[in-house]
């Protein structure tokens, strides 16, 4: 899930600027829409070993890299059930395996929501979700644990769990910013003269 960022004094310039720069280069290793990969289902991990924790240290470099809260493995192009968040600045980063949400809330809410895999297109949606969840999964080293997410935690978690599943925010949101959203992704024609041909 991509940070919904707010305006930035005009003296941070330069480092937003290098920032922006390394952002970019580090988005590079995120899967972008339409890539079939971002519509396909996860299979659960079944070998807790030295493999999957390079996969969670890779996905939590190009999370942080890219100013990211939230970051699924099918957007690094792997179909695995794992996902990282770090919804909170000053937490660590979270790497949940398996995971599966048991319970909702029925309290919900309405947020503007972006996608690291929808970041080409600069997009944000408005989508309504549990303002609470509950969520049982493993740790990298295959510890069960359960989590009672509230808030922005719950939201991330939420969007990224709907990547293990294929589901984007574009199926989220309501029908008149998915079209306003579609139209947006749409490839534009490059339009221009040909080149002639030489003899």
């Amino acid at each position: 899930m991509a940070e919904v960022e707010s305006e930035q004094p005009v003296d941070e310039r330069d480092d937003r600027a290098e920032r922006d720069a390394r952002r970019r280069y580090v988005l590079l290793n995120v899967r972008q829409y339409p890539d079939p990969v971002l519509r396909m289902q996860t299979r659960d991990v079944a070998e807790f070993d030295a493999a999957l924790k390079t996969l969670v240290e890779r996905m939590i470099l190009v999370m942080q890299g890219a100013s990211g809260v939230g970051l699924a493995a099918p957007q690094v192009g792997v179909l695995q059930r794992v996902l990282v968040h770090k919804a909170d600045e000053d937490a660590d980063p979270v790497a949940l395996v398996n995971p599966r949400i048991v319970t909702r809330s029925d309290e919900t809410d309405v947020m503007e929501e972006g996608c690291l895999s929808l970041d080409a297109a600069g997009l944000t949606v408005d989508i309504e979700r549990p303002t609470g969840i509950t969520v049982e999964a493993r740790t990298p080293d295959g510890d069960e644990i359960r989590i009672d997410a509230e808030g922005l935690a719950a939201r991330v978690i939420q969007h990224e769990v709907d990547h293990l599943d294929g589901v984007l925010i574009l199926d989220r949101t309501a029908a008149d910013q998915r079209r306003s959203a579609l139209a947006q992704l749409r490839p534009r024609p490059v339009l221009g003269r040909l080149p002639t041909p030489s003899a």
